[in-house]
């Protein structure tokens, strides 16, 4: 993890209350002293300590930055002065590598790169994204590039531009699934990072619990986490709880869970593999009530999906135990799902109306009587048949894609 992005991370346990002012404030300073943002910095120092007065290695280190920043900018600015010069960017050639080259020979391309690496480290996160786009529309050097493009990506989520974070990911993931890496315990670190940065994103944008599932369920990225981030199944597991579109990737996680279980285990992982592996309602019950206490104390990152991933959580216990009972005692079932009778009554009730299920409500005896509904052969099939064409579509790509990118390469 980039060090910038955690401090979202302690803004997050900041508002919470998690842990005392003194101890975040700290530890902000401490991440801190790792980048060029020096007033921040102070301002916290001051604020802990009740003080207008700050430490003289900060001040030195203010001077240091500042002293930095300049130089840098007066190597960059001839470039960035023609590139933010409209009449001039209009006579560049049609020819992209004549200009490439012609802005080579004239300026100091290198030196952009040095210039929005320091403003990236100083916080300002949009002048250094949009610097980093500059330099790889200009760079011929690809290890350069991708480093850009980490930087961008990184800047982009840090200013929450979910659409472009979403954007910019895509596109690193193809140059890590296409490029030829030094070794493969080095690309596999690199789909390791996208993940984890893409947690930022996935659990921000509009439909990142598909994005998630889609990238997690590849089969390279899913090796990389059963190979050495096993702890991003909390977060896929997370993923298809709360995505009813989604259900059908069930098995497939389930299956994960169980060839993980000796490796990793959590609350969430262990909850799904009671309830569908172990048929253990009590069991997935008591591991519901860890992830609600874990939620609780902001260790997942469900709690901005709080009350949807816990409903959805019972609803998968109350689906899972009517699929084998005919006749349900209510005030067993509103135990199991940790809610009281009337709760657990009125949120039956909804459920029956709003969904298909084949059931009524006897009141008089408390009981909830399921109707006996045999699954149609023929939509089984069709139904296994769409998730064997998604798999097959993802299998062919990923044969394709390298491929492709080798004929690419030899040309």
């Amino acid at each position: 993890m980039d060090r910038h992005l955690v401090f979202p991370l302690l803004e997050f346990l900041q508002e919470r209350q998690l842990y005392s002012e003194p101890e975040i404030l700290e530890a902000k300073i401490r991440l801190l002293s790792g980048t060029n943002m020096v007033d921040y910095a102070m301002d916290i120092h001051k604020s802990l300590h009740g003080t207008d007065d700050v430490p003289e290695d900060m001040v030195r280190r203010r001077a240091e930055v500042v002293s930095r920043l300049r130089s840098l900018e007066e190597a960059a600015a001839p470039l960035v002065t023609f590139l933010q010069n409209p009449q001039l960017v209009q006579e560049l050639r049609p020819d992209k590598q004549y200009n490439i080259h012609m802005l080579q020979d004239r300026y100091q391309i290198e030196a952009l790169y040095q210039y929005a690496k320091f403003q990236f480290e100083c916080g300002n996160y949009s002048g250094a994204a949009d610097y980093l786009y500059q330099y790889r529309a200009l760079c011929t050097n690809s290890e350069r590039s991708v480093s850009a493009l980490w930087g961008k990506l990184a800047a982009e989520i840090l200013m929450q531009n979910w659409d472009v974070a979403l954007e910019e990911l895509n596109r690193l993931k193809e140059i890590i699934d296409s490029k030829n890496f030094s070794s493969p315990l080095n690309q596999l670190q690199n789909r390791i990072w996208l993940m984890h940065w893409a947690l930022f994103i996935f659990f921000n944008h509009e439909n990142g619990r598909n994005g998630i599932i889609d990238l997690f369920f590849q089969d390279r990225y899913l090796n990389a986490i059963q190979t050495n981030a096993h702890h991003l199944l909390r977060y896929l597991a997370t993923a298809v709880v709360v995505n009813k579109r989604r259900r059908n990737m069930l098995k497939d996680l389930i299956k994960v869970i169980q060839q993980e279980q000796h490796s990793y285990k959590d609350p969430i992982t262990e909850f799904l593999e009671c309830l569908y592996v172990n048929y253990d309602f009590d069991g997935a019950q008591q591991k519901l009530m860890e992830c609600e206490q874990r939620i609780e104390e902001g260790n997942f990152v469900t709690v901005p999906l709080r009350d949807e991933f816990l409903e959805n959580a019972r609803l998968f216990i109350f689906e899972t135990y009517c699929r084998i009972h005919r006749c349900i005692d209510i005030s067993m079932l509103a135990q199991k799902l940790n809610m009281s009778y009337d709760e657990a009554e009125l949120w039956i009730m909804n459920l029956v109306r709003s969904s298909k299920l084949d059931a009524r409500i006897d009141s008089v005896s408390g009981t909830l009587i399921m109707t006996t509904n045999h699954v149609n052969v023929h939509e089984q099939i069709i139904e296994n048949l769409k998730g064997l064409n998604m798999r097959t579509y993802m299998l062919a790509k990923n044969i394709v894609e390298p491929a492709q990118a080798a004929q690419q390469a030899a040309r």
